[in-house]
């Protein structure tokens, strides 16, 4: 039957009111006020009246607090000299800031401490490995990550120790620790303290929510004795009660006893951050792992342990942080850490100076911040990487 003109009128009338479209419209752009720089302050500092007055407050604060410091750092700072009077006001420098000049004069010694100079290369290679390990395992393409963890947690350690410590057997001649310092010693602390202290913390959060009651018992009172003291305590306890209860051979070193107390002290609280991710696990996870036959260590391995770390990411970096900052108080018990030996070097009489103490504090600061932003960055990545890998 023929189609008359009425009808393809009204045909096409209907397909243009239609409410179903024939093609997918492009998303209209968020408006600018939502978006970009715009958005991003609209967002953050004044998305109300509470957050505008903090940010007016924090404006003011900064403003305060900036211009002197990087007058002091920067502007009056004294960048070159040889002694003390390049940092002394003068009438014709009536100004001065940080005696930079003393922190390059000293940075040699910042870095090694009193470590034979004839033997620094040593130390060079053992930072050099250092850098090549964590670049490794922090490079999410790296080939071979597998022996990337080998090379880390099993070369690295021992030939570190035989590198820094020395073997006569194959001409490495002994360096006592003693003579280790600066920031040689702020790092193998740290390195020490990070990489034992999350394996003993799992080990020790199992042991407290296991079913033999022995092994519970020892793991709570462990954890609960080690928590309730302070680091400086533990610190004492390896570096100066020991040697008194043990024969003088068999007292260990003293860089050692701080190693262990530093490891054990951060173990006691990592497990208490692997135990909240276990407790954060539903039971589910533990029965569908059962169900299909999985023993007690690989249901750990392949099934729990993987999702409690992931939720405990921030609260594991924190601790790394915190391990790293505490690492100063070695000094306390002797041990040339890179504070340590800042005040050593600002008491020569040679860089005597009223803004010399300053600088070599503003060097640690930055030196500390610098280490512990790279740390808490990287984590920041690595969980917002896991999370969306998990959404999916």
């Amino acid at each position: 039957m023929a189609v008359t003109d009425t009808e393809a009128f009204e045909a096409r009338k209907a397909a243009d009111i239609a409410f179903v479209q024939s093609a997918t419209q492009e998303p209209l752009p968020p408006p600018m006020s939502h978006s970009g720089a715009v958005g991003w302050l609209r967002e953050n500092l004044i998305s109300g009246p509470m957050n505008i007055a903090l940010t007016i407050l924090s404006i003011l604060l900064i403003a305060w607090i900036a211009p002197p410091v990087i007058k002091f750092l920067f502007v009056d700072a004294v960048w070159s000299g040889t002694d003390r009077d390049a940092c002394i006001v003068t009438a014709e420098r009536p100004h001065v800031g940080a005696c930079w000049a003393f922190v390059r004069d000293r940075f040699s010694y910042f870095i090694y401490g009193s470590y034979p100079v004839d033997q620094r290369w040593r130390v060079d290679i053992f930072f050099g490995m250092l850098a090549v390990g964590i670049f490794w395992l922090a490079w999410l393409r790296a080939p071979r990550r597998d022996i990337g963890s080998i090379y880390f947690f099993v070369v690295l350690p021992i030939v570190s120790f035989i590198l820094l410590s020395g073997l006569p057997l194959i001409g490495l001649p002994k360096v006592d620790t003693n003579y280790w310092g600066g920031i040689l010693v702020s790092i193998v602390v740290a390195a020490v303290g990070i990489v034992f202290s999350l394996p003993i913390g799992v080990l020790l959060a199992l042991g407290r929510r296991s079913d033999m009651p022995a092994v519970r018992l020892l793991s709570v009172i462990f954890i609960e004795f080690v928590r309730g003291v302070p680091l400086i305590t533990v610190l004492f306890m390896a570096s100066v009660m020991l040697p008194l209860f043990v024969p003088e051979s068999w007292s260990p070193d003293k860089l050692l006893r701080a190693l262990v107390g530093v490891a054990m002290f951060s173990a006691a609280y990592m497990a208490e951050v692997v135990r909240a991710g276990l407790q954060a696990i539903s039971k589910g996870q533990y029965e569908g792992a059962q169900a299909v036959g999985l023993s007690y260590w690989q249901m750990m391995r392949l099934i729990v342990l993987p999702q409690a770390l992931r939720i405990t990411i921030p609260n594991i970096v924190n601790n790394y942080i915190s391990l790293f900052k505490d690492t100063t108080l070695v000094f306390i018990v002797g041990i040339f850490d890179l504070l340590k030996t800042i005040e050593a070097a600002r008491i020569d009489p040679k860089w005597a100076a009223p803004s010399t103490s300053p600088t070599g504090y503003a060097f640690a600061a930055i030196f500390y911040f610098t280490c512990c932003y790279l740390m808490s960055r990287y984590a920041r990545q690595t969980e917002a990487r896991l999370e969306k890998s998990h959404r999916r």
